[in-house]
């Protein structure tokens, strides 16, 4: 007799136990998993990394963009350099063009004043006569030395004190050549008196005399404002209502007065007399350093000068 056979129960207790205790095993396993430590691959640690890279791209950014704001600016002033630069170039070549026509103008200026020179040295030759002549020679600039009464009117400027013995020789030189005159005397273009205690009066004419004369000159110290007007009008005013026949001879280099025409006009009333003739005869020695063309200042004594001696029949020579 066949033994009978108890059926087979899958979902038996045995087997429950094994699926219970599987599904406590991942359980633990999940818990495990996220309770452990994060590792270098996590996701975390990946958006960190990403985010400092983005942070730094940010600042190299930030960098190259302020390099390349300083390197246009570098490229403008460069820029500007080499214009300024192109600029001061032309410059230079306008002015290289303006100094060789300077140059031509000088050395045109230059030979008109060598030919000056020789006309005047050619005057010069004849500038003293001796005699009484009635006008002065106009042609040959003659200077007449038929006065009884000299005066010298001279600049003591420091110009003038450069070249002092010149001055003092040509004085010598003027005095010389009137053979007698009945008396002289020595002022400075500001109306000082070489010797002071002769104010107003004559200095004899002698031979010890002149030798003084020349002598105290050599170290006069005498002040100036380099303008003849006032020496002039102090000799006339002084000398000319008193005086018949009288000269006066101004030795200067420069003027820095006024007026030609107020200094010409006050001149000509003081040395005009009642019946309308000329007091005195009034020359002119203007004098310069060797090898130096005439300044402006010059230029201006030499015009005033010129026209004084023409008006007052007297006649202007350089030295």
């Amino acid at each position: 007799m066949k033994k009978s056979r108890s059926p087979v129960e899958v979902f038996s207790l045995s087997f429950l136990d094994v699926i219970s205790c599987a599904f406590g095993a991942v359980v633990m396993l999940i818990l495990l998993a996220k309770n452990g430590e994060v590792g270098d691959y996590s996701q975390e640690a990946n958006v960190a990394d990403i985010s400092e890279t983005i942070l730094a791209l940010s600042e190299a950014q930030t960098t190259v963009e302020t390099l390349e704001a300083e390197l246009r600016a570098q490229a403008a002033r460069l820029q500007g350099a080499q214009h300024d630069g192109a600029s001061n170039s032309t410059e230079a070549q306008q002015l290289e063009v303006k100094v060789a026509r300077a140059q031509r103008d000088l050395q045109e200026l230059t030979d008109q004043a060598s030919g000056l020179e020789d006309t005047l040295a050619q005057r010069q030759q004849a500038a003293i006569s001796v005699g009484d002549a009635p006008k002065r020679d106009t042609e040959v600039g003659g200077i007449p030395v038929d006065s009884d009464y000299v005066i010298f009117i001279v600049d003591t400027s420091g110009s003038m004190k450069s070249m002092w013995n010149k001055v003092t020789s040509s004085v010598n030189e003027v005095l010389n050549n009137h053979p007698e005159v009945k008396g002289f005397q020595v002022m400075s273009d500001n109306g000082d008196y070489l010797f002071a205690g002769s104010a107003g009066k004559w200095r004899a004419d002698n031979t010890a005399q002149r030798n003084m004369t020349i002598r105290i000159m050599q170290s006069w110290r005498g002040s100036s404002n380099s303008s003849p007007v006032e020496g002039i009008e102090t000799a006339l005013r002084t000398y000319g209502p008193s005086t018949n026949s009288l000269a006066l001879y101004v030795f200067g280099d420069d003027y820095s007065g006024g007026s030609y025409d107020v200094t010409l006009a006050n001149i000509n009333r003081l040395n005009t007399n009642t019946s309308g003739k000329k007091i005195a005869r009034i020359h002119a020695i203007g004098f310069r350093k060797a090898k130096r063309s005439l300044g402006r200042d010059s230029l201006q004594f030499a015009t005033l000068m010129t026209e004084v001696a023409r008006r007052n029949n007297g006649t202007f020579i350089s030295k």
